[in-house]
């Protein structure tokens, strides 16, 4: 068994090195800059506008869809403040040096965009089903958007996205996460993975059973909690570490061109590498361009497909530009990613917390909190994908496929806890691309779709017709 997954991982590991990783470059960031420029910076601009839409500013309870913008966003928000917070920053410093984390904001600003165009298509091509439900989704916007571009090969290409949407629901928003899970409970506790991998299966069925509404009144009280309580313990090592902030975001400028010499536990980079290792866990973390976050957005309750779009351009922002950016401070600040033999993925931060929170005699919390923060933010992202894995199925199969995959996706829990970190984080690479790819290159031809919807919405919006006296 163990020479058949060193096969496996072997194969995955060339597709990732000389195929994958390339496509990701040339059509990820690109497209971002595309339509950020196409469109005028939107995600800059309206980004007020997309704070009051989540507050509820504009809402009407008659609006069409199954939840409201908040839980829309927070749910897909929990499928991708996760793991790649944490241990993904992590093992892109570990690979990349501290100049990945610069091509990771990169990342992070065009994929506020990306957000931005594939939840309004979503939106725009969303179904409403027999029983009052919505599914939407890449998969809706390839097929109708592109079927007088791209005749028969429309649908064609929209089933192949959905496929690769299955095999992602498995790795990316599933056998990453719990694999961190088992690996932080192991390190911290001792806790077998076998009990982990286990455990963790059976909650995860007992909820994502429910459907989406449970998993959105879940994720909604999930989100906010975590995130308090990891970010106060970041902000307070590098509060400790103040006056050194300065220098390590100019270390990280720096190296973003220039590449860093080997130095202890760190591999050593080109430039290429500090770059790709960089966007590589930006889109991991963001999931911008993946086509994943649509499927969530597609089902809030809303008249306009713009208005959505806004919201889910909050959550690259969210994601990386504030927590990544946070976790990659804590890591440069303690100087632990440069020590000799430093630990890769989860061990990487505990040691960095510790060594902050040591300072004001806070040390023997590190690994509690990073152990409970990452429980919160894989387990949130667990179930979250398992909603994106139905919509996936049920696009190819119909209805009847939904109570098989939670069996399977539960399976992949528990495969996830037992294997190795480098084959687990090696198969969430290569299957990111293969649901990226095809959905990028929708965004793509869409382009005049997606102009018409914004150029329509802000031209209502200039007009004043959404103020609150004409609801």
């Amino acid at each position: 068994m163990n020479s058949f997954l060193e096969s496996f991982d072997y194969v995955i590991q060339l597709y990732n090195e000389y195929v994958g990783g390339y496509l990701i470059l040339a059509l990820l960031v690109p497209t971002g800059i595309y339509y950020t420029i196409r469109l005028r910076f939107l995600q800059v601009s309206h980004f007020k506008h997309a704070i009051d839409l989540v507050r509820g500013k504009y809402s009407k309870k008659s609006d069409t869809g199954d939840v409201s913008h908040f839980k829309a966003l927070t749910t897909a928000l929990s499928g991708t403040v996760g793991t790649g917070n944490i241990v993904g920053v992590t093992l892109a410093i570990y690979y990349g040096g501290p100049g990945a984390i610069f091509w990771l904001w990169v990342t992070g600003f065009f994929g506020m965009m990306l957000k931005m165009v594939e939840c309004t298509l979503a939106q725009k091509f969303r179904k409403i089903n027999a029983d009052g439900t919505v599914s939407g989704g890449p998969m809706y916007y390839i097929e109708h958007g592109l079927k007088d571009k791209l005749g028969i090969w429309a649908k064609r290409l929209a089933v192949f996205f959905a496929f690769a949407g299955i095999l992602c629901s498995f790795g990316t928003g599933n056998m990453a996460q719990a694999n961190s899970i088992s690996d932080v409970l192991n390190t911290s506790y001792n806790i077998p993975v076998l009990y982990t991998g286990l455990t963790i299966s059976a909650l995860v069925f007992l909820i994502v059973v429910g459907g989406l509404k449970r998993i959105a009144n879940v994720t909604s009280r999930l989100v906010p909690f975590m995130a308090v309580i990891y970010i106060t313990s970041a902000l307070i090592v590098i509060g400790v570490h103040i006056s050194d902030v300065p220098a390590a975001f100019a270390l990280i400028v720096k190296s973003a061109f220039t590449g860093h010499a080997a130095t202890g536990g760190f591999i050593g980079s080109t430039f290429f590498m500090t770059m790709i290792w960089g966007v590589r866990r930006g889109l991991f973390s963001n999931e911008a361009g993946q086509g994943s976050a649509p499927m969530a957005h597609a089902a809030a309750k809303t008249p306009y497909p713009m208005r959505e779009g806004f919201v889910a351009s909050l959550e690259p922002f969210i994601d990386t530009l504030l927590i990544c950016t946070i976790t990659s401070l804590v890591i440069v600040l303690t100087g632990v990613w440069k020590v000799d033999g430093a630990i890769k993925g989860v061990g990487m931060t505990v040691a960095a917390f510790q060594e902050g929170l040591g300072k004001i005699g806070l040390g023997f919390l590190a690994h509690h909190m990073v152990a409970i923060s990452l429980l919160l933010f894989a387990f949130s992202t667990i179930i979250s994908w398992s909603y994106y894995g139905t919509r996936t199925a049920q696009y190819i199969f119909g209805d009847k496929a939904i109570k098989p995959y939670y069996y399977f996706f539960t399976l992949f829990v528990f495969f996830g806890s037992v294997w190795g970190i480098d084959l687990v984080w090696h198969f969430v690479d290569m299957v990111i691309t293969f649901m990226s790819i095809p959905n990028l290159m929708a965004l793509l031809l869409l382009f005049p779709v997606m102009k018409a919807e914004a150029d329509a919405y802000l031209k209502r919006l200039k007009a004043g017709e959404f103020d609150l006296k004409s609801r």
